[in-house]
C-alpha cells in the first residue's frame, strides 16, 4: 500500500515540474508554481465571503467539476482504508470499510474547484455499503473534532470519505450506493445552503493494493428532482446503453450522481524534496517494480540473448567455409597453428555485454537503495 501513496504523491509533482531548458526558463516557472501554490495553502478572505455568499452551486446540479487532493489528505486516506482491510482480514472475515472527514474549501480562484487540506479518520466500521455515522458516540466524536478545529483551521468540514473493499474484479468500485447516495444528499442539504459545498470520495484500497496506484473517485449528488438531459449518461459523462454495464460500474443509483475529476497539489518546498526523491533515487519507482518495466527489461534480455546467438551461428558458418578455417577454430580452442591469433569478438555480442551490464548495473542501484529505505524508513525492523 506504500507504494500507492508513493505513485499519488509523484503525480502531485506533474502539476510543478520545472522545464531545464535554461535559467530563465527555470525561474519563470518556479515562480508561476510559486504563484498556484498561493491559492492552496492561502485565499482572499473578501472574496471567499462572496463567493459563499453567492453560492452559484446552488443554481447548477453539475456546478463543481475538480477536487484538488493534498499529499496529507491522500496519505491519510489510503492508510485509513488499507487498515481497515487488514483489520477485517485479521479477524478472519472480509475487510472492513471504513469512513472519515475532509477538510478543506471551495476556491473563488477557480469557483469549480474544491480544495482538501487534511482528511480526518472516523471510528465507523460496516461491510459491504453500509457505512454509516448515526451513532451517537461518532456524532459526539464529530462535534469534538469540529470543536477542536475551529480554533486553529480556517477550513470546514467539506466531505467525507469511506472505502469500497470489495473483491478485485475487471473494474474499480468507485461508485457510490444507496446509503451513500442518501448519505450525500443529507450532507448536501445541510451544508450547501450555507456556504459549504460538500463532496463524497470513495477509495478501493484492493484495487490500489494491486496497482500499486490510488484508486479513487470524488461524486457530487444530484438534486432529487434533477433530471440529466442525456439518456443512458453515467456519472463519468459517458454514455452507455447497457443496463447491466451501467449497474456493474456505477450501481443502482448511476443517474442520481456525477464524478468530479481529482488531482494533487503540494507545495513547492515538498515538491523540491519529492522530485529530488523521484527523480536522483529512483524512491517511488523502487517501492513497487511496474510490471511493464518487468516486461521491457525481460524481453531486452531475449533480444540480447538472440542477437548473440545468431551472431554466434553466423560467426561458426564465416569460419568453416574460408581458407584456414582449422586454424581459427583451433585459436578459439586454444590449440592449433592460429593458437595466438587473437580475433575480435563480433558486434553483437559487444552489445550484448553492454546492454546486460547496464541491467545488471540497475538491478544493483535499486537493490541497494532498498536497503537503505528499509534502514531509513524501517530501522527496527
Amino acid at each position: 500500500m506504500s507504494a500507492a501513496i508513493a505513485a499519488g504523491l509523484a503525480s502531485a509533482t506533474t502539476s510543478g515540474d520545472i522545464a531545464m531548458k535554461d535559467v530563465s526558463d527555470a525561474t519563470t516557472s518556479t515562480e508561476a508554481n510559486n504563484a498556484n501554490d498561493a491559492r492552496f495553502y492561502s485565499f482572499d478572505e473578501t472574496k471567499m465571503e462572496t463567493f459563499v455568499k453567492e453560492k452559484p452551486w446552488m443554481n447548477e446540479a453539475k456546478y463543481f467539476q475538480r477536487v484538488s487532493l493534498s499529499p496529507s489528505s491522500l496519505s491519510k486516506m489510503v492508510m485509513h482504508c488499507a487498515r481497515g482491510v487488514e483489520k477485517g482480514i485479521a479477524k478472519g472475515g472480509n475487510p472492513t470499510e471504513v469512513m472519515g472527514l475532509l477538510l478543506g474549501r471551495p476556491d473563488p480562484e477557480s469557483p469549480q474547484n474544491l480544495i482538501v487540506t487534511d482528511a480526518f479518520p472516523l471510528p465507523i466500521e460496516g461491510f459491504e455499503t453500509r457505512v454509516v455515522a448515526d451513532d451517537q458516540d461518532v456524532v459526539n466524536h464529530m462535534i469534538s473534532l469540529t470543536e477542536r478545529l475551529e480554533g486553529t483551521r480556517k477550513e470546514k468540514f467539506m466531505g467525507w470519505y469511506h472505502s469500497h473493499p470489495f473483491e478485485l474484479g475487471d473494474h474499480s468500485h468507485c461508485y457510490l450506493s444507496q446509503t451513500d447516495l442518501s448519505t450525500q444528499l443529507q450532507w448536501q442539504r445541510a451544508e450547501d445552503p450555507h456556504g459549504n459545498p460538500f463532496v463524497a470520495i470513495v477509495l478501493d484500497p484492493l484495487r490500489s493494493a494491486h496497482l500499486g496506484v490510488p484508486q479513487l473517485k470524488a461524486f457530487r449528488a444530484f438534486p432529487p428532482e434533477f433530471t440529466s438531459p442525456v439518456a443512458n449518461q453515467c456519472p463519468d459523462g459517458s454514455v452507455e446503453t447497457s443496463e447491466q454495464i451501467r449497474l456493474e460500474h456505477w450501481g443502482s443509483c448511476w443517474n442520481r450522481y456525477y464524478e468530479l475529476s481529482i488531482d494533487y497539489y503540494m507545495s513547492s518546498t515538498s515538491r523540491y524534496v519529492l522530485e529530488k526523491l523521484t527523480q536522483n533515487y529512483l524512491w517511488t519507482t523502487t517501492l513497487r517494480q511496474p510490471t511493464s518495466v518487468q516486461k521491457e527489461q525481460v524481453q531486452t534480455i531475449a533480444q540480447v540473448a538472440k542477437k548473440m546467438s545468431s551472431s554466434s551461428a553466423m560467426t561458426t558458418t564465416t569460419a568453416s567455409t574460408r581458407p584456414g578455417a582449422s586454424s581459427v577454430v583451433g585459436a578459439f580452442e586454444g590449440g592449433g597453428a592460429g593458437a595466438n591469433l587473437e580475433v575480435p569478438p563480433p558486434k553483437e555480442w559487444q552489445e550484448g555485454a553492454e546492454s546486460i551490464q547496464t541491467l545488471a548495473t540497475e538491478e544493483l542501484a535499486k537493490r541497494t537503495l532498498k536497503s537503505v529505505q528499509k534502514q531509513v524508513f524501517c530501522p527496527n525492523k
